[in-house]
This record gives structure tokens, sequence and C-alpha cells, in this order.
């Protein structure tokens, strides 16, 4: 196995464009799918990263991903929207009907759009940073329709998904505030990883197959499966819930309920609430009152063990500046996983190491 190495973060963009372009994706798409997901590992969230691409690739194959689709509109009353992923690329999914409701929230104040049958939306954080940017705030649930593998507060099997809730905030001329987290412990993805590098968890994180205690991330990765719990005992469990009934049932797509048979796919639902504060009639206070509570709530002195405090977004936004410097992290067991999935549509694996600038 060769080592783990360090990809810069355009030439890894490349590889991975290569190989969903491989899979029938048009151009657009190849490269949106690519940008997003590095753009997740830029940020430190390897789980959402480029590590994704051997399951979506198994899912196109399977059926349970479709190439170059479309958010289909299947209600549009102004402010209230759905919308059918249609089992696309979430990458492109996500951004597309993002588009529509940040313009339907422009021009009725408020929007709540329902999205439901999505392939993997990834890192939601994304979908609140194209809200922020066109000055909104929003709010997200969603859902997570493939094996269960979130236990309840209480449960020794796996019943949720990660089911993450995201709420970002704008700020004028500043950085926005973007609160994005999964309801378990730790995300599905973040086990993968530590599973690949050959690594423990911390206690706490993740149940066996029999419901007990351990750290071995395998039992989140290969049969027989545990579960990893909820974060915050029964609060993540409840948030978990409400994620699955909002995300999943309200939007009109499916819950977690549905027996899993194995597949790889992935599929989404998502509850987006976007508000224009300029509409709300309190945008010059809203952007006042957040620098002033800001200012208050950092001018506390850090606790011991803490260099400063940080506000929802900004540690992303520090790991990005360093991986853009220093490249991005692959480990041997996710690269030789990618190789894998470039010859499955037929592209040959030493073409991708030559596009990524590494040794097969």
């Amino acid at each position: 196995m060769a080592d783990d190495m360090i990809i810069g973060a355009a030439k890894l963009t490349e590889a991975v464009e290569a190989i969903v372009a491989k899979g029938g994706s048009k151009a657009r798409e190849a490269r949106m799918v690519a940008e997003n997901l590095v753009e997740a590992n830029l940020k430190g969230h390897d789980s959402h990263g480029v590590g994704m691409i051997p399951r979506y690739i198994d899912s196109l194959k399977e059926g349970g991903l479709t190439a170059n689709q479309t958010p289909k509109v299947v209600l549009d009353t102004g402010p209230l929207l759905r919308m059918d992923g249609q089992q696309g690329y979430g990458q492109v999914i996500g951004h597309d009907a993002t588009v529509i409701a940040i313009e339907h929230a422009k021009k009725h104040g408020l929007c709540a759009a329902g999205l439901y049958n999505a392939h993997h939306i990834g890192r939601i954080g994304a979908w609140a940073e194209q809200c922020v940017a066109a000055g909104l705030v929003s709010m997200h649930f969603v859902n997570v329709i493939s094996r269960p593998i979130v236990a309840p507060w209480g449960g020794g099997n796996g019943r949720f998904g990660t089911n993450p809730i995201c709420i970002a905030v704008p700020r004028k001329g500043k950085d926005p505030i973007v609160l994005d987290f999964a309801t378990s412990r730790i995300a599905q993805g973040k086990t993968r990883v530590a599973h690949n590098m050959g690594k423990k968890l911390e206690p706490g994180i993740i149940i066996d197959d029999k419901g007990r205690p351990t750290t071995d991330p395998r039992f989140t990765v290969i049969p027989p499966h545990g579960a990893i719990l909820p974060f915050g005992e029964h609060k993540g469990s409840g948030l978990a819930l409400m994620a699955e009934l909002l995300g999943g049932a309200l939007t009109g797509g499916g819950t977690g309920r549905v027996p899993y048979e194995g597949k790889k796919r992935v599929l989404n639902g998502m509850l987006s609430i976007l508000i224009d504060p300029e509409k709300f009639g309190t945008s010059d206070h809203f952007q006042s009152e957040i620098e002033g509570f800001l200012g208050w709530l950092q001018d506390a002195p850090p606790a011991e063990g803490f260099d400063k405090l940080r506000t929802a977004g900004e540690p992303e936004r520090e790991w990005k500046a360093k991986r853009l410097k220093s490249g991005v992290p692959v480990d041997a067991t996710t690269w030789a996983e990618i190789l894998s999935a470039a010859e499955k549509v037929g592209l040959k694996s030493a073409d991708v190491a030559k596009i990524a600038g590494v040794k097969g």
C-alpha cells in the first residue's frame, strides 16, 4: 500500500472531476461535484470530501444515483416550495435548489423549501453559505435514507441517519456564522476515515453489534454493524427525530424506516427556511446586535487549553487557509478506494494518479 499523501486542491479537484465525468456526468456537473467534495476536505470535513467518491460510483452503477439531473419543482406558492431531487448528484441538486429558494426568499421575504429524493447532498454548510452570501438567514433540517447508523438515546442499534442541522447568519462585511452539525456524536464519514487510517475512536462514541461500547470504527463501516451514539444523549436524539420528520416526512420524501437492502445509495431530504432580514424590517438592528453580542462574547477570557474563542464557521475557514497552502491529506486506503472507483467507470487508475500529480 502506498504511503499517505498530500495532494494540492486544484489537482485533486481535477482528478475527481475526471472520475465523475467518466461516470457519465456533463462538464458542469462533474466540476460542481468535484469542487464541492474538495471544498469539504479543505474545510477540515474529510468525512464529506473526496472519500465519498467510491460510494457515489457504486451507487451510480447500482442505479441509486442518476447523473445529469436538476431539481424538479412540484409545488410553488411563492413562499412555499417543494422540489424533487430526482436521485441526482446532491452537489448539483443542493446548489440549484438553493438558488431557487434564494430567489423566492428575496421576492417574498421568506421561503420554506422542501427538497426530497436527492442523492447525498454533502456538507450542509455549503448551502447555508450560499444563503448568507445572498444576505439571508437560513435554517436546514436534513434526514438520511440509507443504512440507519445512529442509535436513539437508550437504544442498542441504529434507527437514524446522522441527520444534520445547520443554521447560518450573515454579517455585513464580515465572515458569517455557520453552525453545521450532525446530531450524532460524530459524522459517519469520520468513522470511515478513522477505519481507513487504522485509528481507534474516543470512548463513548459508538457501540458494537451487541449494543456494547467500543472504540473500533469497523462496527460502523463493515458488518456486523453497530451504531454511532447521538450527541448530548436525549437532546441529540430528539433533534435527530425532528430532522427526520421535517427533512423527510414534511418535505414529501421518505423517512429512514425503509428496510435496508445493502444498497450504496444515500438519499437526503432537506427542509430549508430562508429569511430576508431586509424585508423583515430589522436588518440594521440585526447587524448591530450581532456585532455587539459577538464583541461581548469574544471578550470572555479563553478557558485553560484554548487559545481563543471561536464562532461557528471560523474553524472551517482556518482549516481552509491551512490546506490551501499545504495541500489536502488523503490516506492510503481512501486513495486506493478512489482509484478503484475510477477503474469501475473505465478510467485507468494510473491516469487518475497522473492528473492528481501523485504516484499510483
